[in-house]
């Protein structure tokens, strides 16, 4: 196990400079006027111009001005410096002010997921062709089919305009409250798939040898469903909950948006539409680091769940 995690952290760091490096080029490189975007349609004058482009090496073009800003921004990182974004502010700061709000919404969406999702997959799996699995059938490929981009304003039109239940918007300094409706939208798709995962899951362990030798043994048909099925199923439901944690922190670029939520994701997409590089870059470095540990806890979880899972 030792070696494993030393092994998976070799290629963390491996997938962490290769992921930042692509990033790094496909903001840059299609760059257009990082400065004027940021100012709008206001003039830009020459000592400001002059500032912003030494400060942030824009004068140095080619393949070597772009290795040379990317070193310059790795050798900052290493030492815990996300440098500033093009407005003069901190990345760091920045990050500080935003993270909690979306960790709070990724939380949310996570536990209606594990709650709603998991638990319902697990009763469609153990009443196979029952009313009630058929008709979770239905509504999540209703939830599936409607993209996210649809289902947020609709969900802040019905629950919070129309029928107000919850706050249409979250503001800026947001509470569980507020955030209650957005992380049930953020979550929706994660559940519809959790849902359909764990029924499968399920399924197909109800079927497994090991369960028939169980009950020929006797056992009751709870121990047999909550030792011995869950555990074994859990293992895939594992697998997709500790990614989609990652695509939770990230992802929630349009939830955000919709609800007012200064959260990362509607930091991430102010910096993607006036081209702050440096905040872009900044954000998905983070984001990698989120995806990557907790692709490794899950990885670590395997074991723990089976035993008969080991590593070399």
């Amino acid at each position: 196990m030792f070696r494993f995690v030393l092994r998976r952290l070799l290629q963390m760091v491996l997938a962490f400079f290769g992921t930042t490096l692509i990033v790094y080029a496909l903001m840059f490189a299609g760059q257009g006027d990082p400065i004027q975007a940021l100012a709008g349609e206001r003039p830009v004058t020459p000592a400001q111009r002059a500032y912003l482009t030494e400060k942030f090496h824009l004068d140095r073009t080619g393949v070597g001005g772009f290795l040379y800003r990317y070193l310059d921004y790795l050798k900052n990182l290493l030492q815990g410096d996300l440098g500033q974004s093009l407005t003069g502010r901190s990345i760091g700061d920045i990050l500080a002010a935003a993270w909690p709000v979306t960790v709070k919404l990724a939380l949310i969406a996570m536990a209606v997921t594990i709650l709603f999702g998991v638990t319902a997959g697990v009763l469609a799996g153990i009443r196979r062709a029952s009313l009630f699995d058929n008709a979770t059938l239905v509504l999540t490929l209703l939830v599936l089919g409607i993209p996210t981009i649809v289902l947020a304003p609709l969900a802040q039109y019905l629950l919070g305009v129309r029928w107000p239940v919850f706050p249409p918007t979250a503001g800026a300094d947001p509470d569980l409250w507020a955030l209650l409706l957005p992380g049930i939208v953020l979550g929706s798709l994660s559940l519809a798939t959790a849902l359909r995962l764990t029924r499968t899951s399920v399924a197909e362990n109800l079927r497994a040898d090991y369960v028939r030798t169980a009950r020929s043994k006797g056992l009751a048909r709870r121990r047999i469903i909550g030792v011995h099925v869950l555990r074994n199923s859990l293992i895939p439901v594992i697998t997709f909950l500790g990614v989609e944690l990652g695509n939770l922190m990230s992802g929630a670029i349009i939830t955000e948006g919709v609800f007012n939520i200064p959260g990362v994701g509607f930091n991430l997409f102010r910096g993607i539409r006036t081209e702050d590089g440096p905040l872009v870059v900044g954000i998905v470095s983070v984001l990698v680091v989120v995806y990557l540990v907790a692709n490794l806890v899950v990885d670590v979880l395997y074991a723990v769940l089976d035993p008969r899972i080991r590593y070399e």
